[in-house]
């Protein structure tokens, strides 16, 4: 049943408006026919105290409202019609991804979760070796040689959690001690997030303009032709690009040389090719420029100040291409006192009262965070929005935009739907996942055959596909 449940969706105005802010910034006029529409198909929600459901719609169907308006500025024809299947959109912020004869890897080092400190709960981060170093050296057990969760236990009780926090910190860790909800409101970094927009636009057309040209795309694959560069790891900014390839982008995914998340390649390299490049050296470093070059959009997830660190900074970036596209993600926003700190969708909801909201709603003993890791995946697909909506602007209008956002940033704009009336007795659950839920095409994986959930999002007129099946990093080389 298709329910015309837009205007009810509580993220809908929020996320239209952000993504709309860049036109009032620059003092142009304010363009209503731009908005993007979808309609909602209502099976079930998540189970939660926080309208996630909602969530995972509105930000699916910003991006690929974006999508249609931007065939519809190409092609010279009124927007199509666009329906999320808000199950599917459900499902998508989890798992995508069905193995069939192999299993994907644990997606948690052993070490990582919630403890219990003297005076409250801290989350430790542990799944990057690095992290898990830091937490150890912090806690006073890097000397064990195998050291097991009841270790990290009875190490951490005898910390106070903001103490210890401020310790994996220090040593280059991630970490995040539990907040309430109004805790976070009165701390100076929930003061910063608070200050900020969910989408903060910056206008850097330079005084020529962007070229105002068409792009040579296939009906089905609006983005085909354009060159994204993707330095995001885990998880938001590889859901944006997993998107923006879906629609038929190129995109070129860089890591460094040592880096590995096994638990989630699968799940986000689908449709992209992946290579690897050191920036610490010259000839990566120059490798990388050749790539910006060429690019049409950059998405990075780089704390503030490192790549300029790495002599790539936004001036650089802009002599080296004027029209690209630049959307960048951060932990904790843009300002305020952790602005450059690590941090990842787990932490962010610890810090931000969210699992303690979802423990004390659930009177549970233990912090209760969200079914899956909305705010990465929301984050996401918003970046992919943005990202879009930087696009039509540039073809349109000749201007070219820059994009930040922020996990904190989306988790402040889901806090504010928890405690009205989303008990969860209340609510009609999502059916179990089914094979009826999965697509019929055989992806290919690089370990193994898999199957991936359907699309959660349906343009009218387009029959798109994945183009080509998920890939290990670095199996590319570092070219267009």
């Amino acid at each position: 049943m298709i329910q015309h449940i837009l205007s009810t969706n509580p993220f809908t105005a929020n996320i239209s408006a952000a993504l709309e802010n860049h036109a009032q910034a620059a003092d142009a006029p304010h363009n209503a026919a731009l908005r993007g529409h979808w309609q909602e198909q209502h099976r079930g929600e998540l189970p939660s105290w926080f309208a996630v459901t909602d969530l995972a719609a509105a930000a699916i169907g910003a991006a690929t409202s974006n999508i249609a308006a931007f065939v519809s500025e190409q092609a010279g024809v009124p927007p199509p019609k666009v329906t999320i299947d808000r199950r599917l959109a459900s499902l998508w912020f989890g798992w995508s991804i069905s193995p069939s004869g192999w299993s994907m890897p644990a997606p948690w080092d052993p070490l990582a979760g919630d403890y219990q400190a003297e005076d409250g709960w801290i989350k430790l981060h542990t799944n990057a070796p690095h992290h898990r170093r830091a937490a150890l050296k912090a806690l006073g057990l890097d000397t064990l040689q195998t050291p097991e969760p009841t270790d990290v236990a009875q190490a951490v009780s005898r910390f106070n959690k903001d103490v210890l926090e401020a310790r994996v910190i220090a040593l280059n860790g991630c970490a995040a001690a539990m907040h309430s909800r109004s805790e976070w409101q009165s701390h100076p970094q929930g003061k910063a997030v608070a200050a900020e927009p969910l989408i903060l636009w910056t206008d850097h057309t330079q005084t020529t303009g962007a070229a105002k040209t068409s792009l040579e795309a296939s009906i089905d694959y609006p983005l085909q032709g354009l060159k994204v560069l993707d330095l995001t790891r885990v998880l938001a900014g590889p859901v944006a690009s997993r998107f923006l390839a879906r629609f038929g982008a190129n995109v070129l995914r860089i890591d460094p040389l040592d880096w590995e998340e096994p638990g989630v390649v699968p799940e986000v390299t689908l449709g992209k090719r992946c290579a690897g490049l050191d920036l610490k050296t010259a000839n990566g470093r120059a490798q990388l420029k050749a790539l910006l070059q060429d690019a049409d959009i950059l998405l990075h997830g780089y704390r503030p100040g490192a790549l300029d660190n790495l002599c790539l900074g936004k001036g650089v970036r802009a002599s080296l291409n004027p029209n690209l596209i630049d959307v960048s993600l951060s932990a904790y926003g843009h300002s305020g006192p952790w602005a450059q700190r690590r941090g990842f969708d787990s932490l962010v909801q610890m810090s931000c009262g969210i699992a303690d909201w979802g423990m004390r709603q659930a009177k549970s003993a233990v912090p209760s965070p969200l079914p899956v890791q909305a705010l990465d995946h929301a984050t996401g697909y918003l970046m992919a929005a943005a990202t879009i909506r930087g696009l039509r602007e540039r073809y349109t209008h000749g201007r070219v935009l820059q994009a930040q956002l922020s996990l904190a940033r989306t988790g402040l704009l889901l806090s504010g739907t928890g405690g009205t009336s989303l008990l969860r007795a209340e609510q009609p659950q999502l059916t179990a996942q089914s094979s009826s839920d999965l697509d019929s095409w055989p992806e290919a994986t690089a370990w193994g055959p898999a199957r991936r959930l359907k699309f959660p999002a349906h343009i009218d007129g387009l029959d798109t596909q994945w183009q080509q099946p998920a890939v290990d990093l670095r199996s590319s080389k570092p070219s267009w």
